[in-house]
């Protein structure tokens, strides 16, 4: 049983190639609206558009002497069968009014087609045996999505509409009675410095190890879900267990330490209340935690669409950029800082496709040790300078008592010491230290009053 011919609509084809041989303007616009050779089904077709197409690259006037000279000198006029197959295209000409409309028809067949070739590979590969489903799903999602976006065409913004929405945009800022454009952190200095994190915005969280980068990005997340219950905030931890977060969390609400929960060695009932009103807070917000120890861009894609589609999408939390795991899969050709250079971009991406902020965590160089002021700068980014390019906010951690034994008796002594971020990166606004108090044993951070 042979299987039903591809979708198509060759009259179209025909006509369109008939205008766009006989006015000039009908093969610009054509052009303009991305037209390509693989919108064509018909073979010679195909060859005739790529002949008009030259043409136009050139910036020579398409007319029917000029594309009948190129399709000789590209050796296909006799394969397109000659003066007769250009004179049957002109007489099957349509006004050139009609232009965006056989363009359309050509590219939502041609995009049919490739939907129903992708999904007979999707079944070919199946039915042929699949070793890793994980993979297996990735390149089906990647096939669907590619063409997906390929049918979006990027076109200039028409400037009435752009500066309407923007003035529109101001005019509710100003209604709102606030500064807070984005998404909430729950920290004032670093709302009031960004606003709240901006939809589409990219946010590195970098220090070295053990300077507290999960706290601080746990704190976020969790104010961000308390704040903001409208939509989901998901978790991506590649290092540590979704059961370790979950008692941080459950720590720097409750107030209680973490070794405290860590042995169950509660002593009253204050402190049971406390950690069941805090397991209560957290439950009513929408925190998803994947901890998938190796997970690639394209999985962390996948759910957070998905996870937008089901429960709406607020932010996105990653620990943390170096332990992602490459498209390359690990190749020897491909450097890790390409890698992560690629990774960066991507996440980047992801920000703007989905509408949320990301949050990336990032390890620091160990530059950091052998300068006498041992806090961090933007140079000691590891790995990778894309990741400083592509960011839209670079926050860099530093603790005093990391370094300072008489800092650290002090902070052991009180429970709590001061915690610097400093926003060296801001792409929209200024930059400068912000100050929280951070407990260690309970991971918890509060907003401080600090005299600069």
């Amino acid at each position: 049983m042979s299987l039903p011919s591809l979708p198509s609509a060759p009259e179209a084809e025909v006509s369109l190639l008939g205008t766009m041989i006989l006015y000039d303007s009908a093969a610009k616009t054509a052009m303009e609206e991305g037209l390509s050779a693989d919108d064509f089904f018909v073979e010679n077709n195909r060859l005739i558009f790529l002949a008009i197409k030259s043409l136009s690259d050139e910036g020579t006037p398409v007319d029917p002497t000029a594309v009948s000279t190129r399709l000789k000198d590209r050796g296909d006029f006799d394969k397109v069968g000659g003066n007769t197959a250009l004179t049957d295209l002109m007489q099957s000409a349509v006004t050139s009014a009609n232009t965006r409309m056989y363009v359309s028809i050509l590219k939502d067949k041609a995009i049919t087609r490739k939907m129903i070739e992708a999904g007979r590979k999707i079944s070919s590969d199946g039915m042929e045996g699949v070793s890793d489903v994980n993979d297996f799903l990735d390149q089906a999602e990647k096939a669907v999505l590619d063409i997906s976006r390929s049918r979006r065409t990027t076109e200039f913004h028409d400037r009435h509409e752009l500066f309407n929405t923007v003035v529109d945009m101001i005019h509710r800022y100003s209604d709102q009675g606030s500064d807070i454009t984005g998404i909430r952190t729950g920290f004032r200095d670093l709302d009031h410095l960004t606003h709240g994190f901006q939809r589409g915005d990219l946010v590195i969280l970098a220090a070295r190890p053990s300077m507290g980068k999960t706290a601080v990005a746990l704190n976020l997340a969790m104010n961000a879900a308390s704040i903001q219950q409208d939509g989901a905030v998901a978790i991506f931890s590649l290092e540590m267990s979704a059961e370790s977060l979950a008692m941080r969390l459950l720590s720097a609400r409750s107030r209680l330490p973490g070794d405290v929960l860590r042995t169950g060695r509660l002593q009253n009932n204050e402190e049971w209340n406390a950690l069941n009103e805090a397991s209560a807070n957290l439950k009513k917000t929408k925190i998803y935690i994947d901890d998938k120890s190796a997970i690639k861009v394209a999985e962390i894609f996948s759910k957070c669409r998905r996870l937008k589609n089901e429960q709406g999408l607020n932010m996105v939390l990653i620990d943390y950029i170096q332990l992602i795991t490459g498209s390359s899969g690990g190749r020897s050709d491909i450097s890790r800082q390409q890698e992560v250079s690629d990774i960066s971009r991507s996440l980047k991406a992801l920000a703007r496709e989905l509408e949320v902020p990301v949050i990336a965590l990032s390890q620091l160089s160990r530059n950091v040790e052998s300068r006498e002021d041992k806090r961090p700068q933007l140079s000691d980014l590891r790995e990778s300078g894309a990741i400083e390019q592509d960011a839209d906010i670079v926050m860099l951690l530093y603790r005093k008592s990391y370094y300072s034994d008489e800092a650290k008796e002090e902070a052991e002594r009180t429970g709590s010491e001061e915690l610097e971020i400093n926003v060296a990166k801001h792409r929209n606004g200024a930059t400068r230290r912000i100050y929280l108090a951070f407990e260690p044993r309970t991971n918890a951070l509060m907003s401080i009053e600090r005299n600069a």
